[in-house]
């Protein structure tokens, strides 16, 4: 029987990242993965592949219709759909190849099959009808999250599908249908719309995506609007009939009232994901889940069951690949006895559509909500130097900062490379930075972020450009 001192149940980003740092420890380190490659979610069939697609369908927008305002001629592009899918492909292969480059120069034994905790210190791992039982001092489950499923439509992944179908679609769709609006829904929409599809999407909030700043998402909609999405907010789907030709999707009013038929060539369900707990032996096991089906952890990642921790999608918390990594450090150096620690008010999320989106701390809903004093620093693309000269003008910065401490508590930003320049924010809140500091940090003319300056300087009312 094999001992480790850790096994790590799943290596997505959380779990391969944490067996990583743990080896680093001097830990003898399993990992258990019940697909044929590792990475999760994010390297297979979720981040990586959705941001080779948008690059790739950014590209044949940008010579489509941005080339010839600059200059360069060349005729119509002409979309060879099975070879952007090989590019995307090509993308995966070589992420999955790094993690697998990584288990054996950290000397990490890969279990492959399904694995199941037995109690403390016990770890079953199956495959191909054969099971056997591995005997470790502490566990992880770092087993993700799965898609969230609409009651009465199944997804077939080829004309009802999810994230992992949308990925993969064999022809550009002539009306695609989301669910959900969403990261996910609106970034998948995003790849469609560019090469070719009709955008249609439905959300059962009055609002595109929930949860980041108001203000933020309102222009976010109008961009998108301006690029050919078509928007149903307050709505749902209830029903989507196959039998036809084309997909039939009744639409009704969230707050009730007459329904409406949309047709549809594909149907993207985006409504979320939900943890991935199945085959884990957690009831049996006693390791307690939440009201929401995440499993309960202490402050130190800790489950019910003495020497069995969690981390990433699985417990509470936003389901994003660098939360899940920050937290597999954590954890690995808790069980080491050292001091680990994931800061949950400085974890940035992006939506990687053209303009991105980016954001991290708190909105001004949020503080709002909390009774907390503030001050807003504005600044728009359409004032900075490097958008103008490249005609990429959409969307602006906005610093929201402590109105008697000016310590900054949140920044939100559309703009080309928002993704980007949101660091130097997350940056700035990491150390208890104020616009003030932000404000008289040399930045480097003409870059994009001199726009985030600039919103800092705004906070005190004095903007340069604006």
């Amino acid at each position: 029987m094999a001992t480790y001192d850790l096994v790590v149940i799943g290596t997505g980003p959380g779990g391969y990242v944490c067996a990583v740092r743990a080896s680093q420890l001097g830990m003898k380190v399993a990992v258990v993965e019940k697909n044929a490659t590792l990475g999760g979610t994010c390297l297979n069939v979720g981040c990586m592949p959705s941001k080779a697609l948008l690059h790739a369908s950014e590209m044949f927008e940008e010579a489509g219709h941005s080339f010839a305002k600059m200059g360069v001629s060349v005729s119509s592009p002409k979309l060879d759909l099975p070879a952007m899918m090989n590019f995307k492909q090509q993308g995966i292969d070589g992420n999955v190849k790094g993690v697998e480059f990584l288990m054996k120069k950290n000397k990490i034994d890969v279990l492959k099959g399904t694995g199941k905790i037995l109690g403390t210190g016990k770890v079953e791992v199956s495959a191909d009808g054969k099971s056997q039982t591995i005997e470790t001092k502490n566990i992880v489950i770092a087993t993700g999250s799965d898609i969230a499923r609409l009651k009465g439509i199944e997804i077939d992944e080829k004309r009802i599908v999810s994230s992992t179908g949308a990925l993969s679609l064999d022809k550009v769709p002539g009306k695609l249908l989301i669910v959900g609006a969403g990261v996910i829904g609106l970034e998948l929409g995003s790849v469609w719309k560019r090469l070719g599809a009709e955008v249609v999407v439905v959300e059962f909030l009055d609002r595109i995506l929930p949860g980041m700043d108001g203000e933020i998402a309102k222009q976010f909609q109008r961009i998108l609007e301006k690029q050919g999405f078509a928007f149903k907010l307050g709505a749902k789907v209830t029903a989507v009939d196959t039998s036809g030709k084309t997909l039939k999707a009744t639409i009704e009013p969230a707050a009730g009232g007459t329904a409406e038929t949309l047709e549809a060539d594909v149907v993207l369900v985006a409504i979320g994901r939900v943890p991935f707990t199945d085959a884990l032996g957690l009831k049996e096991a006693g390791v307690a889940l939440d009201p929401r089906g995440r499993v309960q952890i202490d402050p130190h990642f800790a489950t019910s069951v003495k020497g069995v921790y969690a981390i990433g999608d699985v417990v509470a918390g936003p389901m994003l690949a660098h939360k899940a990594e920050d937290e597999g450090v954590a954890v690995a150096e808790i069980i080491a006895g050292q001091a680990g620690h994931v800061n949950y008010d400085v974890i940035p999320g992006v939506v990687y559509t053209t303009p991105e989106v980016s954001s991290v701390g708190k909105t001004e809903e949020e503080l709002k909500q909390a009774g907390v004093a503030y001050t807003v620093g504005k600044f728009p693309f359409t004032a900075n130097g490097r958008s103008k000269v490249n005609q990429t003008t959409d969307g602006f910065v906005k610093i929201l900062a402590d109105a008697k401490t000016d310590r900054v508590l949140g920044v939100h930003i559309i703009g080309r490379e928002a993704g980007e320049l949101i660091h130097e924010a997350c940056v700035l809140m990491e150390f208890g930075g104020s616009a003030e500091d932000l404000a008289r940090t040399c930045h480097a003319h003409p870059t994009r972020s001199e726009a985030v300056k600039e919103a800092a300087l705004a906070v005190g009312k004095r903007a340069i450009h604006m």
